[in-house]
Parts: structure tokens; sequence; C-alpha cells
């Protein structure tokens, strides 16, 4: 493209990663705290030549056909379910992402959850915030130890990755599952592959890592929970609707497992009354598994990198419908309208 493109950002990005995008394109940025409609991302989708944009923005068929000068969807996230990646391909727009760079902070976050939930950690801060701490009582708020317990991780790539290495850290013995064994893996974290519902029964707690598709959504459904030990801990800092939560609901309030910590919930935001938040055996945060500043600003400068190389029409690193590469070529090398 031989002028300058036409961005549009739906929400202001930490860093200078707009100050890098201000001094290539022509840029537009939803300057609201929530996302944008979805009339006006359509609206300013349809303006851009390319659009950067977050988990919470949807990316359909109707927005794409009303988009058609659009080349380029950045997506700063490591997955893209808010994006119709067919539709995408149909009308030769590259979709990207950005993958590796939260693994870290992502795991740590998952761990903390697995922490919080077994020593009742939030609990207990509610403990003492009203004012129900008398005195040092040898049985008050019992929990479970981290140390020495069985982990299963759900999905073994980057995340899942980084979890087994704090997990060896807190000397737990650690089984996974996932579409195929990983014997390097294995041997750098000395861990086991099993099943899905192996890992369920024998897993003191699980760690949920995997993409959201067709096919593991609800992946953790009543018959899932059923299958855990009743003193066992859920954890998901993947994406909500692999768990059902309505399910979850029954298996925490009956004592089917013991606790579960979620980042992510389906819908988001979980509404304040959602039943789930009456209940003291669960710990939900807001999203925030990758939510470090510097995380955050490497997520939003690695999407700008990819958004950039895109309009230029490089290949960039992270495209995830590399099928329409030559199509999309030819539509960069068309230039501006």
């Amino acid at each position: 493209m031989s002028a300058r493109p036409r961005v549009y950002v739906t929400r202001h990005l930490p860093g200078g990663t707009l100050d890098v995008l201000r001094a290539q394109c022509e840029l537009e940025v939803w300057e609201g705290d929530d996302p944008p409609p979805s009339q006006r991302l359509r609206e300013g989708a349809a303006r851009a030549h390319g659009i950067l944009t977050l988990l919470t923005d949807r990316i359909d068929s109707a927005l794409l056909g009303a988009a058609p000068n659009l080349v380029v969807v950045s997506n700063m996230a490591t997955g893209f379910d808010n994006i119709d990646v067919e539709a995408a391909s149909r009308h030769s727009v590259l979709v990207t992402r950005t993958p590796g760079v939260l693994s870290q902070t992502t795991a740590d976050l998952a761990f903390g959850l697995i922490l919080a939930a077994a020593r009742r950690i939030v609990e207990a801060d509610r403990y003492v915030r009203n004012g129900r701490w008398k005195s040092w009582g040898p049985e008050v708020l019992l929990g479970g130890d981290v140390h020495g317990a069985t982990v299963g991780i759900v999905g073994m790539g980057g995340i899942g990755s980084e979890m087994a290495k704090r997990a060896r850290g807190f000397g737990m013995r650690i089984v996974y599952s996932g579409p195929s064994p990983k014997p390097a893996l294995e041997r750098r974290y000395r861990m086991m592959y099993l099943p899905l519902e192996s890992l369920l029964r024998e897993a003191d707690f699980v760690s949920l890592h995997a993409p959201l598709t067709a096919d593991t959504r609800h992946l953790i459904n009543e018959d899932s929970l059923r299958l855990m030990k009743h003193s066992a801990v859920l954890i998901n800092t993947a994406r909500g609707p692999l768990v059902d939560q309505g399910a979850l609901y029954r298996a925490l309030k009956e004592g089917w497992i013991g606790a579960a910590s979620l980042d992510v919930t389906d819908p988001e935001p979980m509404s304040p009354n959602d039943p789930l938040l009456t209940l003291d055996n669960i710990v939900v945060t807001p999203h925030i598994a990758s939510a470090s500043v510097a995380t955050r600003s490497r997520m939003a400068l690695l999407a700008a990198e990819q958004l950039l190389q895109g309009l230029c029409g490089e290949t960039p690193e992270f495209a995830v419908n590399r099928e329409i590469l030559a199509a999309w070529r030819r539509r960069v090398r068309e230039g501006l309208p």
C-alpha cells in the first residue's frame, strides 16, 4: 500500500503502541472503557484497512461484509474465538494473534488461583473484613495442601507447559491430557499423559488450558465433574465456555467437587447476580490472567507489529488463516482505495 493505511483500534492500549501505529497510519481509536457497540465497531471497520481487536470484539460475517477495504484483523490475544475465521478467509482478510507472549504471566495467575482456592485465601480475607476473626483456632479455615498433590493440566500448549514448570517447583505430581502426548515435555517435567477421564479421576487440581472449539465447548460438564474427587479444585484461565457453569454451580453447592477458581466465565462479564457468586467455595477474577503491565504492553506491541506487517504485504509470523495468503497479497498489492 503506497498511501497511509487507515487503522481502527477498539480500545486504548498500554505502553507506546498507539504512537507506533500513529507514526505509520491514519489512526482511529475507540476511547470508551467498554468495548465499542456492534454498530460502532462495524462503522469503524468499514472505514479501515486494518483493525486491532480484543477478545470482546465480535468480528463476524456481517462486519466483514460491510468492510470492503479491510485486509487485516490483528487480535490482541492468544485465541481467536471472537473472530469468524472462515468468513474472514472468504473475504480474503488475514487474521493474526499474539501467542506466547502471555504464557508465563497467565500461568502465574493460574497457579495463584490454585493457591487461593486450596488455602481459602479470598474466603479468609472476607472472614477478617466481616469481623469474624476472634482468635486463632486449630480448625479455622482449614484448606488443602498444594505441595505433593496431583495437578491435571488439560491442554499442554505454551501456558500448560508453564504450569507444569511451576508445579514442579511445588513438588507436585503432574498429569496432563490433550490431542496427543508430548514426550519431550514429559521428560522435562516428569509428567504423565492420561486420557481426560483418567486425569479427572486422579487430579487434586484440574487446570484448563485448552482452546475453545466446537469439540471443547462444555468439556467440563456434569459427567466430567462427577468423575472428579470430592476434594478436587477446578481452575479455568482459558475460555469460559469450556465449563458448563450450571453444572459447576450444582457441583460446588452439592459437594461433587471441593472448590473452583475462574478467571473466565460464560458469559463475560459475569452478572453480579450469578448464583455461583453466592457460594464461598469459588474464586472469580475478571479475566486478568495476562494483566501485568509488561505483558499487556508486549501483547499490544506484538498485535500492532502483526497489523503493520500485514498492511505492508509481509506475512505476519502469527497469521491464523495462512491458506489465503496468495489471495490476500493480491488485495494488498491493489493498494488503498
